[in-house]
């Protein structure tokens, strides 16, 4: 089996740290945004560092975590699709989780955070409507306000969200302008934000964003990393699995995961849609605050993305991804939605289980990569299945 080049000892013993006192994974991060929300970034890192250092604060959120979210979430073998593959697959079942994806882990820190700065009120974007969820589920168990953001091309694809956030009682705001997708509900919030800092909070839903947001959710995601490491220790008598798989569109749920995993000889794959893979067709570029890979024209106006996933439409990715790229320590590729399609339906009919398509995009890396030899034969691969896909039926019947 073909293995990683072994890092230089400096950079993995700090890979996937604390980003630099700039807010920098590398080249890559930083804090981008208007005047006036300088001072707003800098009080919810500051609130951040407090309260990830204080232990009630990070007790009263693993209770939270494990009796409202219900972790840990499962390690699934698939053992049907494993034969077929010639591989040993495992899942760590993120769609198990409350609200139907890893979503809730970070939306419940931030909430906490939130709460603890003395807002009243969540702003947030959502594409696939899952982060959106999440925020409205935290809002209401906390007794926030929330206003959640969302492309008008994305609500119209995502109604089954759409109803579940207005039942919880947040308000879906939804934007029209540019390809009426994630990108253009980033922007919207970042808008909103500069006129409510005062009394709102923006809960961002990935590894992006104004520092200290792409290491603030990467901490909170880090859970899924942590328990899948204790969780394949047990269920591998190599103790490490050999690929580690996740989705990326901002990608928090790969950010999660490979933190757990960063300093193993586990090799990490993230996996792109193919209409927004910024590492594969993106140039440096800064978007929604940060400095990172992103897809543009040659006079740096911001691309369109596209997937038939509306949580990857995203034309960007996470700044610390693009540094675990450069630094060879992570490798990024990329499916095409017929491939997704494929996916969810394979993994439906050998396991029962219906996965979203975002978390799609990491099996059908796994499917083609067991087939072409890519992944050798008898390879243990962890695959992080971030959400569950009813939300998907709609657009799935549109196809199927």
């Amino acid at each position: 089996m073909t293995e990683l080049s072994p890092l230089p000892r400096f950079e993995v013993a700090t890979a996937m740290s604390e980003p630099s006192e700039a807010g920098r994974f590398g080249e890559y991060g930083g804090r981008f945004v208007p005047e006036s929300l300088i001072p707003a970034c800098a009080a919810v890192e500051a609130a951040f560092r407090s309260a990830w250092a204080d232990p009630e604060f990070r007790r009263n959120l693993d209770r939270l975590l494990a009796v409202h979210a219900g972790r840990p979430t499962a390690l699934t073998p698939s053992w049907r699709l494993s034969a077929e593959l010639g591989i040993n697959l495992l899942l760590k079942r993120e769609d198990l989780a409350h609200t139907g994806s890893h979503k809730i882990n970070n939306v419940l820190g931030q909430a906490l955070l939130a709460r603890r700065m003395g807002k009243t009120k969540l702003l947030a974007e959502t594409g696939a409507g899952q982060h959106g969820v999440a925020t409205a589920t935290a809002a209401a168990l906390l007794g926030l306000e929330a206003t959640i953001f969302m492309g008008s091309r994305d609500i119209e694809r995502q109604s089954l969200n759409v109803f579940r956030m207005k039942m919880l009682g947040a308000e879906v705001v939804p934007v029209d302008s540019g390809s009426r997708t994630l990108k253009d509900a980033c922007t919207e919030a970042l808008r909103n934000w500069v006129a409510q800092v005062d009394d709102a909070y923006y809960c961002v839903g990935s590894v992006m964003g104004p520092h200290p947001y792409p290491w603030m959710v990467r901490e909170f995601q880090r859970v899924i990393g942590d328990e899948a490491r204790r969780q394949v220790a047990t269920e591998l008598t190599t103790g490490v699995p050999d690929y580690v798989v996740a989705c990326v569109g901002g990608g928090s749920n790969a950010a999660g995961t490979f933190a757990g995993f960063v300093d193993t000889s586990a090799q990490l794959i993230g996996v792109e849609a193919e209409g927004g893979a910024a590492v594969a067709f993106g140039r440096v570029g800064v978007m929604h605050g940060f400095r990172s890979l992103v897809l543009q024209d040659d006079e740096g106006q911001i691309g369109e993305a596209h997937s038939i996933a509306a949580g990857l439409d995203y034309p960007g990715i996470g700044p610390e991804h693009a540094h675990l790229n450069d630094s060879g320590r992570a490798r990024y590729v990329y499916v095409n939605d017929d491939e997704v399609v494929a996916a969810v339906v394979r993994l439906a009919r050998t396991e029962g289980i219906f996965a979203a398509l975002e978390s799609s995009h990491a099996l059908a890396w796994i499917i083609r990569a067991a087939g072409t030899g890519e992944l050798p034969q008898g390879a243990n691969v962890l695959m992080t299945l971030s959400g569950r896909g009813d939300k998907d039926i709609s657009a799935l019947m549109e196809v199927l």
